[in-house]
């Protein structure tokens, strides 16, 4: 990790602020043609492709009727998971559900002298889920993203993942997902976006996933709707002196353990803390840390501590970097929300570590990555939902208007349109 004086400097003329911005650079041609070449023999030879990766990727041997997996199998696992991560995940079930609940849209209809104007707000039909597998597996991630599209009223949830294991597949069982495919990766993706004999064609995929299953969301973009392209992740804390630099260190180890590409920053106006929270990192929690190689790699090249003069400048730099996760650990929290403008989720005071946000506060854990978070917002009940404008002209209606829209025709050169107008026109 490593600390950086900002003090008397410019933030954005500082090679390691600018390294941090160009750390979600990929080299997606490495991987481009690949995810291609999956897609189309997914598209062209549907169930008898899935098999063939799922054997090469996955080295799991199976057969087309093996790809759906019996709702039995997800039912058994909820039974055998231990009672009190049964009840953890019932409980996050329920304040996500009761959070979302406050996002759902409203069909609304206006009227003005024989016009009514309106907005229809419906749901979208099927829905897929993509949720990693195996050592990976996140069952986190499978109630962050069916929740949402529940409360939005989904008419079917379908999840793949390549082998599961018994929290994914429990997790899936609260969240009742209607099917269950053993499959992953950008197969998986294709699947699901084209349809093949076993798995169904939906309209949007969402969820997380390597390169692979990221570059073929983004190629089937367009034959269906995707969440967003998630990049490593990131959090940033902004702290003073007040701030327990235990708890900051622990904050910051929790995003390094996620990948060696995850960033974790510390913006701090206390040159203490700063070289506290470094210490504490290296000589006291990595000694005997379970994931110290991937957590080391990550605070090695993508953690750093940077101090600033003062608390409007830790903004001013927090926004800039536009973070996933932002944790404000300062005596008066509250001062800087209005100085906060991108930021994926803020997390306020002392007791606020991400964590709790990741798991079981309400809000969506799946939030926008790599700077996305000046123009994107998390996932929610409104990107399950479609919105369609709804029209109803009278004759009374049509002559207040009709005029200013055969002018604003004429001024685009468009005679059809104009004539569209012109013909009702003449006619009363």
């Amino acid at each position: 990790m490593k600390i950086v004086d900002l003090r008397g400097r410019y933030y954005k003329e500082v090679e390691e602020v600018q390294y941090l911005i160009k750390r979600s650079d990929v080299e997606t041609d490495l991987y481009e043609a690949a995810v291609k070449e999956i897609i189309k023999n997914v598209k062209e030879r549907g169930d008898e492709a899935l098999v063939e990766y799922t054997e090469k990727f996955d080295k799991i041997k199976i057969n087309p009727e093996d790809l759906i997996i019996p709702f039995e199998e997800l039912e058994k696992a909820y039974d055998e998971i231990e009672e009190e991560v049964r009840w953890a995940f019932e409980v996050a079930y329920e304040r996500l559900y009761e959070f979302h609940e406050l996002q759902k849209e409203k069909s609304f209809f206006k009227e003005e002298d024989g016009i009514i104007l309106g907005q229809k707000v419906v749901p979208l039909e099927k829905v897929g889920l993509y949720v990693p597998g195996g050592k990976a597996a996140y069952p986190s991630s499978v109630l962050m993203n069916a929740v949402p599209a529940r409360v939005a009223g989904v008419e079917e949830i379908v999840m793949c993942s390549p082998n599961p294991n018994k929290y994914t597949l429990a997790a899936a069982f609260i969240c009742g997902i209607d099917t269950v495919y053993r499959v992953g990766g950008a197969q998986a993706v294709a699947a699901m976006a084209y349809g093949t004999e076993t798995v169904k064609k939906v309209d949007k995929i969402v969820g997380p996933g390597n390169i692979y299953v990221a570059l073929a969301k983004k190629n089937v973009f367009g034959v269906v709707d995707i969440d967003m392209i998630a990049g490593p992740s990131e959090i940033l804390v902004i702290a003073d002196e007040t701030a327990n630099y235990k708890w900051v260190a622990a904050d910051l180890l929790s995003q390094a353990e996620h990948d060696e590409l995850a960033a974790s920053i510390l913006i701090t106006t206390s040159e203490d803390l700063a070289k506290n929270v470094k210490n504490y990192l290296y000589n006291e929690i990595l000694k005997d840390f379970s994931r110290k190689e991937i957590a080391e790699k990550s605070l090695n090249n993508y953690g750093h501590a940077f101090i600033v003069e003062d608390l409007e400048t830790a903004c001013e730099l927090a926004n800039y970097l536009a973070p996933e996760h932002l944790e404000v650990v300062t005596n008066n929290p509250f001062d800087l929300i209005n100085k906060i403008k991108h930021a994926g989720a803020i997390f306020l005071g002392h007791y606020s570590t991400e964590p709790l946000g990741d798991y079981i506060l309400g809000p969506n854990h799946v939030l926008p990555t790599s700077r996305s978070a000046r123009f994107s917002s998390p996932l929610g009940v409104y990107d399950f939902v479609k919105r369609s404008s709804v029209i109803y002209v009278s004759k009374e209606g049509f002559e207040r208007v009709a005029n200013h829209a055969i002018n604003m025709a004429k001024s685009e050169g468009l005679e059809a349109h104009a004539l569209s107008v012109k013909v009702r026109k003449e006619d009363i």
